[in-house]
């Protein structure tokens, strides 16, 4: 497995506002795609996942399947292992993967009078039905954590574990997806106006699409012939919660068309 994702062209509006790293990690791993990996497990999927607001990293597995396994054959009681989670774009691109972010540590059983609160800490993060089963055909294991990286843009970035522990998913991460979904599919006059918010000139041939919404604003995927650009079209200022997302769009488009009167 490498740690290197397909790299991106550089975007014109690299010196844009953007997330912390550690920002970014946390909301990567936020995703549901995610996968273990250890020695002689090569990829084995998650029923789920969680990086707890009290600063746990929580997996819940099969209890039958190889990573529990590997987990109580341990000499020392725990695994060495990876969790590798993957950022998927929502709306169709040529390649999809946004991101990744491998979270490194040892694995082991959360047990005991531990294991109620636990379950507990996850369900408010990520609500997964195999929560219901812990005991019962799954297992819930920890990950104590040793090496965060984030991997995006051609660029893969080392974060330390307290740094991503302590940072906070984008307010924006659970309604990007249906927020991009939307643009791309009902407001092609919308996405029109976002592309000449791009400080290059795009070729006749450019596909333009929506890759990202964050409390920051817009990324923009411009498929070209051959690669792509990412680049951001930055809200006026951050948004803190979703409430604030409509009023910073408005005053986004109103600039894009250079006459409009303020809300």
């Amino acid at each position: 497995m490498t740690r290197t994702p397909r790299p991106a062209v550089p975007g014109p509006a690299a010196g844009a506002l953007r997330p912390p790293v550690a920002e970014r990690a946390r909301t990567v791993a936020a995703r549901p795609a995610a996968a273990v990996c250890a020695a002689g497990i090569d990829g084995s999927r998650v029923l789920g996942h969680a990086t707890t607001a009290d600063g746990r990293v929580l997996l819940v597995v099969p209890t039958d399947g190889e990573v529990c396994r590997a987990v109580a054959g341990s000499a020392d009681g725990d695994l060495a292992a990876l969790l590798l989670v993957t950022d998927h774009a929502p709306v169709p691109l040529r390649d999809p993967v946004r991101a990744q972010v491998w979270l490194s540590g040892w694995l082991t059983p959360v047990a005991g009078p531990d294991a109620r609160a636990a379950a507990v800490a996850f369900a408010e993060v990520a609500p997964v039905g195999a929560l219901l089963d812990v005991g019962r055909g799954t297992t819930l294991l920890s990950l104590d954590l040793a090496e965060v990286v984030l991997g995006e843009s051609g660029t893969v970035t080392e974060v330390q574990p307290e740094e991503y522990l302590a940072a906070a998913p984008d307010p924006l991460v659970g309604l990007e997806a249906a927020a991009l979904q939307h643009l791309d599919a009902a407001h092609p006059e919308e996405l029109a106006l976002l592309r000449t918010r791009v400080p290059r000139r795009a070729a006749a041939d450019d596909v333009v699409r929506p890759l990202g919404l964050d409390r920051y604003g817009f990324r923009l995927r411009i498929e070209q012939r051959r690669g792509h650009a990412d680049v951001r079209v930055p809200f006026a200022e951050p948004v803190n919660d979703p409430q604030q997302l409509g009023a910073a769009v408005h005053r986004l488009m109103c600039a894009a068309r250079r006459a409009c009167p303020e809300r």
